[in-house]
């Protein structure tokens, strides 16, 4: 009798010690006792009574789920390839068992068709541009529907987009573009500015006639600074001005000799009028 009692009692030991489970601090056990669904375990040491319950272990550290390079028309019809990360992590485990046969792969085909269907959509541009508005739109509509599997997606994080060659031509020639015509507008903007304060200096100069020849002997002081063997001095018009007066012609310019005359009935021409002043000499 004693021996049948020590044997049921390591029987019974042995079963206990059997049933003990050890869940780290970033696990979660979802367990079924006779089929039926129990409260979430861990972490900690737990007891799973052999041959009736079975029990998965849940992570609730975050991952990283990599989708594939995606085959995506634009808006503007561009086939482009772009792939992009997915971090996500289990929120609640018993959802994640129960919701979903397989929440990693069920996660990343969902994420590969929501890419697919959101940049096509888009224009190339606007995902150039504005990158970091793609992916709150990726993150919030995989997050909506990762929710009823107990599936929370922190971010989405579009890694790369492949441009075709000549796509990729063609936005360089447009960048290209782009730059000589910055370049262009604002050499015109620093010609107007340079126009207006040219018209401000010639209106004070013009204000005192002083200022015009300090300006030339600065000027001539600039140019002899420069030890050149050759020096220019600039002479102003206006020094020849009273000259130029005085040898103009006051009078009235003299009248044109006047034309040979034809006699009228011979034809023939008769000598032209002698001036006066001739005459008396």
């Amino acid at each position: 009798m004693s021996d049948i009692l020590v044997t049921a009692i390591g029987a019974i030991a042995l079963y206990l010690f059997a049933g003990l489970r050890v869940l780290r601090e970033y696990e979660r056990g979802v367990y079924f006792l006779l089929g039926h669904l129990r409260p979430t375990k861990g972490p900690g040491l737990i007891f799973l009574p052999p041959l009736l319950a079975k029990m998965q272990k849940v992570s609730l550290r975050v991952m990283a789920i990599d989708i594939p390079p995606q085959d995506v028309i634009t808006r503007d019809n561009i086939s482009i390839k772009v792939n992009a990360v997915l971090y996500m992590r289990v929120k609640t485990p018993d959802k994640a068992v129960v919701g979903v046969e397989n929440y990693l792969y069920a996660t990343s085909q969902l994420a590969q068709t929501t890419l697919r269907s959101v940049l096509g959509e888009t224009e190339m541009d606007e995902l150039l541009a504005n990158r970091d508005k793609v992916n709150a739109i990726l993150r919030q509509i995989i997050d909506q529907r990762t929710e009823e599997w107990g599936i929370e997606v922190s971010a989405v994080e579009v890694k790369d987009v492949d441009l075709p060659p000549e796509m990729k031509r063609a936005m360089a020639r447009q960048a290209e573009a782009e730059r000589e015509r910055r370049a262009k507008v604002i050499n015109a903007e620093g010609e107007l500015q340079a126009s207006e304060k040219l018209a401000q200096a010639a209106h004070i100069i013009g204000a005192e006639p002083a200022a015009i020849q300090l300006r030339y002997l600065q000027t001539v002081n600039e140019i002899a600074s420069e030890n050149n063997s050759t020096t220019i001095f600039p002479i102003p018009i206006d020094l020849f001005k009273v000259f130029m007066d005085r040898l103009a012609p006051t009078g009235n310019p003299p009248a044109p000799a006047a034309l040979p005359e034809r006699a009228a009935g011979a034809g023939e021409r008769l000598p032209a009028v002698q001036n006066k002043g001739k005459a008396k000499v």
